[in-house]
């Protein structure tokens, strides 16, 4: 049922994001509804505390490809 209302409201969904520097070193982390604005943020699973002043695994970034299988399995349910 929560769901229902869940598509109703005009609450957006926050993501993570991290702020990489040009050798691709983990600066800082934000948690918001929009992309942050200036250069180096990318959208991260989460935000890991170890990544911090260390290079950003691969793994941890999110493809576009998998944002939309998370859309398009949401409209499934």
């Amino acid at each position: 049922m929560d769901f229902l209302w869940s598509l109703f409201s005009l609450r957006r969904r926050h993501r993570h994001y991290a702020r990489l520097d040009t050798h691709g070193t983990c600066l800082a982390f934000k948690h918001c509804a929009e992309t942050p604005c200036g250069q180096g943020w990318v959208e991260v699973h989460e935000a890991n505390l170890c990544w911090l002043q260390r290079p950003l695994p691969a793994s941890a970034r999110v493809t576009s490809r998998s944002r939309s299988i998370t859309a398009r399995h949401m409209l499934s349910i």
